[in-house]
């Protein structure tokens, strides 16, 4: 499957992303970019973005990146662990953008860094990094999704 396969797929797929308002962008070679306009629905106070959100943007992040390398491979990925560091709040109606890049890959696990940054300001939100596991893509699984 290439990362152009998988992106259609996804799309009709992606519930979560559409829940929180994420929206992704791939490039020819795979990469992912994330984007999040901060609403009051993602506030834990009155101007502040929740870390639940940036958490789970994080992992919007890293997953897709590394699936979008990880489907050339005919392999599918599921995360082992990751981490998220807050560095300086999000607020109300920041755009943030996510974007990673794989640091190691394996055959059966790959390790992934990512960083969330405020378009407006451009100051750094979030840091983080994620171990997933690589396992077969099958035919029934890939039947799932489509």
């Amino acid at each position: 499957m290439t990362p152009q396969e998988l992106e259609v797929i996804f799309r009709k797929i992606s519930n979560f992303d559409k829940l929180l308002g994420l929206n992704f962008t791939m490039d020819s070679e795979g990469r992912i970019t994330y984007s999040l306009e901060v609403a009051k629905e993602h506030l834990s106070s009155p101007k502040t973005c929740h870390g639940g959100v940036l958490a789970a943007m994080m992992d919007c992040v890293l997953g897709l990146s590394v699936l979008a390398h990880s489907v050339t491979l005919d392999k599918l990925c599921s995360t082992v662990e990751f981490k998220t560091n807050f560095i300086t709040p999000a607020n109300l109606g920041d755009t943030l953008i996510g974007v990673a890049e794989l640091d190691y890959v394996g055959n059966s696990l790959v390790v992934c860094n990512g960083t969330i940054t405020c378009k407006e300001s451009q100051r750094v939100v979030a840091k983080g990094m994620g171990t997933f596991n690589l396992y077969p893509l099958s035919k029934k699984e890939l039947e799932k999704w489509s």
